[in-house]
């Protein structure tokens, strides 16, 4: 076969992939993210921090968790540590709001002053690249979220390191413990 029939070849077979397959996003840094105020962003700023990206919402039980991931953000920014919020009304509907309600929220109740992201979908066909990246079958953790507030811990190289359940509280001596040696890989 000549290289250009091969080439032909291979681009029919490419449409037939399933997007998931053909284009799965890339590094985690170049995924195309919105922020809370809904302008376009890419974790590029965070390249070479160690993140935690958590799903929120403003109407569950565990939404007094913002309370102990300000506060973890607030204890280890200095040291290249910031803590993701994406927002998710996946659960029962717990996070009903528009962002301007859910901004509004975070900061007046809880004083948040860690990054927040525009809604995002963490399971099922719509899941946001994001969270295929975290939670997909080639993520070291895969599985579905099971519920708002699940925790993952992303290295300063992008890798995931740990993923902690929505019942493990970002003051969580465990949490703590994998947050600060992940601070310490420098």
């Amino acid at each position: 076969m000549k290289i250009p029939s091969l080439l032909a070849a291979l681009g029919a077979l490419a449409l037939l992939l399933p997007l998931s397959v053909a284009a799965p996003g890339g590094s985690i840094y170049e995924l195309p993210l919105k922020d809370i105020d809904g302008k376009e962003i890419s974790l590029q700023p965070y390249k070479g921090e160690v993140m935690l990206v958590v799903n929120v919402a403003s109407k569950c039980g565990n939404t007094p968790q913002y309370a102990a991931l300000e506060k973890d953000y607030e204890k280890y920014k200095d040291q290249g540590f910031v803590v993701l919020g994406f927002p998710c009304n996946q659960f029962k509907s717990q996070e009903p709001g528009t962002a301007t309600e859910i901004k509004e929220f975070c900061h007046g109740t809880y004083g948040v002053t860690f990054p927040l992201f525009d809604k995002l979908d963490v399971n099922g066909e719509t899941r946001h690249p994001l969270y295929v990246q975290l939670a997909g079958p080639s993520s070291p953790y895969p599985g579905d979220i099971k519920w708002n507030f699940t925790k993952f811990l992303v290295g300063r190289d992008g890798h995931i390191l740990a993923r902690f359940e929505p019942k493990q509280k970002p003051d969580d001596p465990e949490v703590l413990k994998a947050i600060e040696a992940a601070l310490a890989v420098k």
